[in-house]
């Protein structure tokens, strides 16, 4: 991944990323649409038949009624049937979810509820039931073409589409299920989204100038929480008009209780409350727009998981190690720690605390290395992982890296009595045991 530099946030990311964590959005929109569809279909239907019974085409009305009446008994079977096959496949779905989290980590959740097929799938579902409901709603009784007002011609033709379209949509909805329940593609999941939070990360120079005398502290007001995300773009629009910096104190992913610090403010007054804590967002649980870290964290649980006496899949942990060591090679040349939010005039106003380097070092390999004195298949990936970052680490940050490999290899040393077995754990191998 190159280094873009800076990219100013943009205003609406938050809510876009709230909307995504939400289950009832895209389903609400659908509805809407879907009344909206059929609005316009009823006007050309209607618009159709005063046509025709002005032109005195009574063979061609008669031949319209004729074939909505005979699509008039599929629709009234594609609204019974609907409802219950939505039933029957999302809780099949679920069931699958709950394996995948049983299996792998509770987190991997998110990925279903994030997921933009599940969620068009359950909005095309719901769309063709209700949309179907419209129709029948539309069928008169009259069938003399000299006193009929309206035949759902478009509507039932449009009814048949959005049944071809929820078919095609439930073949695709099964295979991302599918995935979802095997390792690989989970991994890659979130090694992917944590690579579109790096992208999203101000990387340009941060700038070491002070932040000024403090001249005032905000505290946390609301209920406790998981600090999930901020919205930058509107802080560096309170601190600017306000003439102040803020520095905000908890990282994201940190846990905020009522009456804890949040903000301080430099250079100035306080600006309003109102606008400093509608610009943060707490939830209960951690999400992945702007926490650089909880991807690793994630990629972490399942291989701990994994090497539990319970699971005891060392092959799963080594694919997690796999994606965490690529995460670790991109990152390991780009600036961490504190970010620098800047105004359009490049002046500093918001000053944001991110993980360091030796953060994300041990939050990769603390707790697997705890584990892996049993299990040379990953012994020998995690010192392949950590003899490749060390060649492309800057001398500045090699550190943690020999640190770790030395405990390791005292690990594995004080662990395994054969000295030919901990020569063979103790051999790089990115495959650990191929």
């Amino acid at each position: 991944m190159s280094d873009r530099g800076y990219r100013r946030p943009r205003p609406l990311s938050p809510l876009r990323e709230h909307l995504r964590d939400t289950f009832w959005f895209a389903p609400t929109a659908g509805f809407v649409s879907v009344f909206v569809l059929w609005l316009v279909a009823s006007e050309v239907d209607d618009a159709i038949v005063a046509f025709l019974r002005r032109e005195e085409a009574y063979d061609e009305l008669e031949t319209l009624i004729s074939f909505a009446q005979d699509t008039k008994t599929i629709v009234t079977q594609i609204s019974s049937a609907m409802l219950t096959f939505i039933g029957v496949v999302f809780s099949i779905s679920l069931v699958a979810v709950q394996m995948a989290s049983g299996q792998l980590t509770p987190r991997v959740v998110r990925i279903f509820v994030r997921s933009r097929i599940s969620k068009a799938t359950l909005t095309v579902f719901l769309a063709t039931f209700l949309f179907s409901l419209l129709v029948l709603a539309s069928y008169e009784s009259e069938t003399d073409p000299r006193r009929v007002v309206s035949v759902p011609l478009l509507q039932s033709l449009l009814t048949l589409v959005l049944v071809g379209l929820s078919l095609l949509l439930f073949v695709v909805y099964v295979s991302s299920t599918l995935r979802l329940m095997q390792v690989g593609p989970v991994v890659d999941r979130i090694a992917r989204d944590s690579f579109r939070v790096l992208g999203r990360m101000p990387r340009g120079p941060g700038g070491s100038e002070g932040l000024g005398a403090r001249t005032g502290q905000v505290m946390y007001e609301g209920r406790a929480g998981v600090l999930r995300d901020v919205n930058t773009a509107r802080l560096v629009r309170v601190a600017r008009r306000q003439g102040v910096v803020l520095r905000l104190i908890p990282r994201i992913g940190d846990f905020v209780v009522p009456g804890t610090p949040m903000f301080t403010v430099h250079g100035g007054a306080v600006p309003p409350r109102h606008r400093l804590r509608s610009a943060v967002s707490v939830s209960v649980e951690r999400t992945l727009h702007q926490d650089l870290a909880f991807g690793l964290r994630q990629l972490t649980d399942i291989a701990l998981r994994a090497l539990s006496t319970s699971v005891n899949d060392p092959t799963t942990a080594v694919q997690c190690l796999d994606r965490i060591v690529q995460f670790l090679a991109v990152v390991v040349r780009l600036p961490l720690g504190t970010v620098h939010h800047r105004d359009r005039a490049g002046k500093v106003r918001l000053v944001q605390e991110g993980p360091e380097w030796e953060d994300l070092v041990d939050l990769a390999f603390e707790e697997i290395r705890w584990c892996v004195a049993g299990s040379p298949q990953v012994s020998r990936r995690l010192l392949a992982g950590l003899d490749d970052l060390l060649l492309l680490a800057p001398e500045e940050r090699k550190q943690p890296l020999v640190r770790h490999r030395a405990l390791l290899v005292e690990a594995v040393e004080r662990s395994v009595p054969v000295a030919a077995d901990r020569d063979f754990a103790l051999r790089p191998d990115r495959q650990g045991i191929g």
